[in-house]
């Protein structure tokens, strides 16, 4: 890549780490986020193609309608859906072929690392009483964004795979139900998945001290290796919460 850029929820000035994955990002120009995208640095830059996201309804994500327009007039745009309804299976997919398109060859250790990945994480969760995880991003001290577990493709996944996800009641959006902690504490998970990305707040004590914590990135890098790394982690959280 020559470059990347962010969405209207990142710092301006730097990229979010969470949500890059292995990008060596201090060899990679950062042309912003949201509003605040140079276009110009963008353009001079010479990029052969642009990849972007969307959630569904042909608005391209993290780029003003305006700036998308005129990008497009520039460069090929593709733009990946991975809105509602979209599996992570699918996304990866679709990432996987188009990079295979640019040239980039197989790599069957990241797909056989995920396979097992996969038949840990299924394993640990065949249990007869499931803990309670809750996904969950901190929006201060007085309310927090619960998940729905079948909005979001990662946590979709991870209830195929057995994992006991608590859906919250509904809330106005469709991604996150928002209510105050006292509520979130109702909910007695056992495992909670709280949302690093840099425009977060941080978790702390809200749930108070008792109550594991393990880091979730909502926006995971679409590949195989981040994908199996991603599962990993869930199976030795779950492993390490068990009775």
């Amino acid at each position: 890549p020559v470059g990347i850029f962010g969405s209207a929820h990142d710092d301006p000035a730097l990229p979010d780490p969470a949500k890059t994955g292995s990008l060596p990002l201090a060899d990679l120009p950062y042309f912003g986020a949201g509003p605040a995208l140079d276009l110009d640095a963008l353009l001079a830059a010479r990029p052969d193609l642009v990849v972007a996201l969307t959630y569904g309804g042909g608005q391209v994500y993290g780029i003003d309608p305006e700036a998308a327009k005129h990008l497009e007039e520039q460069i090929p745009l593709v733009v990946l859906d991975v809105g509602g309804g979209r599996s992570l299976t699918g996304i990866r997919d679709r990432l996987t072929a188009l990079a295979r398109s640019l040239g980039a060859g197989p790599d069957p250790a990241a797909d056989a690392e995920l396979a097992a990945a996969e038949r840990r994480l299924t394993a640990v969760a065949a249990v007869p009483v499931r803990s309670r995880v809750l996904a969950l991003s901190p929006a201060g001290p007085d309310s927090v964004h619960l998940a729905r577990p079948y909005a979001w493709p990662d946590l979709a996944a991870l209830a195929g795979f057995g994992v006991g996800l608590v859906d919250p009641a509904p809330g106005q959006g469709a991604n996150w139900s928002t209510t105050t902690w006292a509520e979130a504490a109702a909910l007695e998970p056992d495992l909670v998945l709280t949302d690093v990305r840099g425009n977060a707040a941080a978790l702390g004590d809200a749930l108070g001290p008792r109550i594991p914590a393990f880091s979730w990135n909502p926006e995971l890098p679409p590949s195989a290796r981040e994908h199996a790394r991603f599962l990993t982690a869930v199976a030795e959280a779950l492993e390490a919460v068990r009775p």
